[in-house]
């Protein structure tokens, strides 16, 4: 198999040395297999160690590490313990391997086994599938004093759908919000991915019970993982260095929400979103950008007609973006095979 998928290499440009070193093989060992089996000829060891562990040290080791005081307890810590009484069974990393070769490598103890938690993963293909939200404080003139922006934004559109200033943050200013920007746009919200990160508001008895209420499907970031809601965090971003930000801070809570509508008319009407080929949010949440990016990409195949020697690639790429993915999988591209020629 292996030969096979080396010959295929070959054959389309590579050198055979440098495509057996991506595999890690030796360019004599593939020799070897070619001239005398046509097989990959590895294989395992042909006798166990010297230094292998008896059948009778085995099962000492399990009754050992059964035993009451021990049971509780990980090899990581039976080791020292063992070593103050005098007794040495094997290494740390050897009791780990025997309690897994006999299927006991569980967790051992009282406490709860440690939860793995996953990556939140949403996939948009429209408007109104996936939204993010989150809470920003605004500062005020008094040290410690900050008033809060709620904002909901649709991940596919970048567009900002709802908004609110309040003095504190609380689950059902959040549930509030998220039910009155749903009837404001008359949208039925029923399979909607609400994400968010793991705060009180986000995840308070009201906020909740108004998302199971709606059908909407919640969605969070991964405990003490702050970069799983980039959305949320490069919109507050973009709030709070663009050149309209008020230099000095807000007077009430009034003037706070003056400014942010004044930015959110701008975001959603005005400003070009780089992301979606610089199209404005509002425009993409209502499909004009398909007319827009065509508008684009005529007007570049004029320009190339005009001038054909100018232009040494394709013009530039106005296709819309059909989908927007939350914390997508990092995927790993095999090598060309230019690479290894």
């Amino acid at each position: 198999m292996i030969i096979a998928l080396i010959e295929d290499t070959v054959r389309s440009g590579a050198r055979r040395q440098a495509a057996c070193q991506l595999i890690g093989l030796s360019g004599r060992t593939l020799e070897r297999w070619r001239g005398a089996h046509r097989t990959d000829a590895r294989h395992g060891p042909q006798q166990a160690p010297a230094n292998k562990l008896s059948a009778t040290e085995r099962e000492t080791i399990l009754a050992t590490l059964n035993r009451e005081g021990f049971r509780d307890l990980s090899p990581h810590q039976v080791v020292p313990r063992l070593a103050d009484q005098g007794c040495y069974l094997a290494s740390e990393s050897t009791l780990y391997r025997v309690l897994r070769d006999a299927q006991q490598d569980a967790h051992r103890g009282r406490a709860k086994t440690p939860v793995r938690h996953t990556k939140p993963v949403h996939t948009a293909t429209g408007a109104n599938q996936v939204w993010s939200w989150d809470i920003t404080y605004l500062k005020t003139p008094v040290r410690g004093v900050f008033v809060y922006l709620y904002l909901i934004m649709d991940i596919w559109s970048r567009r900002i759908m709802g908004w609110a200033i309040h003095l504190e943050q609380r689950d059902d200013h959040a549930a509030t919000l998220f039910d009155a920007t749903c009837a404001r746009r008359h949208l039925d919200p029923s399979g909607l991915v609400l994400h968010a990160d793991n705060g009180g508001p986000m995840k308070g008895a009201t906020m909740v019970a108004t998302l199971e209420r709606l059908g909407v499907v919640p969605s969070f970031n991964r405990p003490g993982v702050s970069n799983d809601n980039p959305f949320s965090e490069a919109l507050f971003r973009t709030l709070k260095y663009c050149p309209a930000y008020p230099t000095h801070p807000f007077a009430d809570a009034s003037a706070a929400r003056q400014w942010v509508a004044a930015f959110v008319h701008w975001y959603n009407h005005v400003h070009h979103h780089s992301a979606i080929r610089f199209v404005t949010p509002d425009a993409r949440h209502a499909g004009r950008d398909i007319a827009i990016l065509a508008r684009r990409d005529a007007l570049y195949i004029r320009a190339r007609a005009q001038h054909p020697a100018r232009w040494t690639t394709r013009t530039r790429n106005w296709t819309p973006i059909p989908t927007v993915r939350l914390n997508p999988e990092q995927e790993v591209a095999p090598l060309p095979l230019s690479t290894i020629s």
